[in-house]
């Protein structure tokens, strides 16, 4: 069963926040079975971190925001050295060519490592072999079937939607200069007018429109949803097949435009989708399990913070 200290279930404080680096000492401020974490360790493995806050915020938010890093950061630490541990009792070894390969590959995707460094060496080997024991005792019991994906696939149905289509026409009155906007929309309201009277769209369009589109009546044709600009896509995403919107004003000028057809929403069908669904649910299978087992390991465990 695992062990916390009274400081830890108040939620803990490594350090005062704008305590000064140098006048620290090193300490233990945490066993985790015969493992000790020393805060010295804790300081490497916070400081990228630190940085990123001390950039973003400041006074009482910067101070709280250290405070809850440094908890996340010895929380990840204790559950890494509990998984580490594990892997060494289930025998999981990592070889030196192992580690030669995966810091090729890290090389080859951008990342310093340097070799040299035992540290640096050391946490290659201990990537892997977090990999593989989490692979060994977590993945390799989880099982994805046809229920499964059927039911995330129901589940999650607009994940797998098709764009909508639209077949559209378009009246567009641009401002002849920055400061003609308003001679535009009032040509724009005169277009409307005519419309409510009954006159024809195509006929409008041909007659009133600058758009490249007037001469064939304004028709755009068919466009997926995502194409068209946002304010148009607002407007006519309550418009139904026939409708016409009202006037719509956009950097290019005001419009006013038709929907012809609009294709219903439709879904990519489940066999095209079914390998994808898979991974998806493999993974958040896996992470359900992984988060049982850390918390068994925890269970399991002597931990107690120190402070």
């Amino acid at each position: 069963m695992a062990v916390l200290s009274a400081v830890a279930t108040a939620g803990f404080l490594l350090a005062p926040a704008t305590a000064p680096a140098a006048k620290l000492e090193d300490r233990i401020v945490a066993v985790v079975n015969s493992d000790l974490i020393m805060w010295s360790d804790v300081k490497r493995e916070l400081e990228p971190e630190q940085e990123r806050i001390r950039r973003q915020h400041r006074g009482d938010e910067l101070a709280e925001r250290l405070k809850s890093a440094e908890y996340m950061t010895l929380t990840k630490m204790i559950e890494r050295r509990l998984q580490l541990q594990e892997a060494k009792a289930r025998g999981v070894e990592v070889s030196d060519q192992e580690v030669k390969q995966a810091v090729e590959q890290m090389k080859r995707q951008g990342e310093k490592v340097d070799v040299s460094d035992p540290a640096s060496a050391q946490n290659v080997r201990d990537q892997l072999a977090l990999l593989k024991v989490v692979d060994r005792e977590v993945r390799s019991g989880v099982m994805v079937v046809d229920a499964d994906m059927k039911r995330y696939y129901q589940e999650h149905r607009d994940r797998f939607a098709l764009p909508e289509e639209y077949t559209l026409s378009q009246i567009l009155l641009i401002p002849k200069s920055a400061d003609n906007t308003a001679e535009a929309l009032a040509r724009a309201r005169r277009v409307m007018d005519e419309l409510k009277r009954g006159e024809k769209f195509e006929d409008l369009a041909l007659r009133y429109s600058d758009g490249p589109n007037a001469p064939r009546g304004g028709r755009l044709g068919l466009v997926r949803q995502g194409e068209l600009l946002p304010a148009i896509e607002r407007a006519i995403a309550p418009i139904g097949s026939g409708g016409t919107s009202s006037i719509i004003e956009s950097p290019e000028g005001f419009h006013i435009v038709r929907v012809e057809e609009k294709q219903p929403k439709q879904y990519r069908p489940f066999d095209e989708v079914k390998f994808e669904i898979q991974g998806l649910v493999f993974q958040q299978k896996s992470e359900d399990v992984f988060q049982t087992w850390l918390v068994d390991l925890k269970n399991r465990a002597f931990i107690e913070i120190k402070f």
